[in-house]
C-alpha cells in the first residue's frame, strides 16, 4: 500500500486551534487520506461521498458540512495539497476561488 503525502498538516492544526469542533473530523479525513490509494476523483469519491470537484479542485463537506476543505489533489503523484479549511459560511463567499 502506497501512503499519500499531505501537504500540509499545519493548515489543519491551525484551523483545529481556531476550531475545535472540527478536530476530530479534519483527524478522521487525515487519516483515511494518508492511508488510501486513490488514483482518480472517482475512487475517491466511494469513500467520500459528499466531495466535490470543482474546477481542479476537490472539496470536502468536514463535521457535518460545517466547515469545507479544499484540496489539489495528483492523484500520479499522490499527492495532496490542502489549499483552504473554512467554515460553511466562508466558503460560501467564493472568496476562495479567487485565489
Amino acid at each position: 500500500m502506497n501512503f499519500v503525502h499531505i501537504i500540509s498538516w499545519k493548515k489543519l492544526s491551525d484551523f483545529i486551534e481556531d476550531y475545535p469542533t472540527s478536530e476530530s473530523s479534519l483527524k478522521s479525513w487525515h487519516k483515511i487520506i494518508k492511508e488510501s490509494d486513490f488514483f482518480n476523483f472517482s475512487e475517491l469519491k466511494m469513500t467520500f461521498r459528499t466531495a466535490d470537484q470543482v474546477g481542479n479542485l476537490t472539496v470536502f463537506n468536514i463535521n457535518g458540512n460545517h466547515f469545507r476543505l479544499i484540496a489539489a489533489i495528483h492523484y500520479n503523484r499522490q499527492k495532496v495539497y490542502v489549499r483552504d479549511i473554512l467554515t460553511h459560511t466562508e466558503y460560501n463567499k467564493n472568496k476562495w476561488k479567487e485565489k
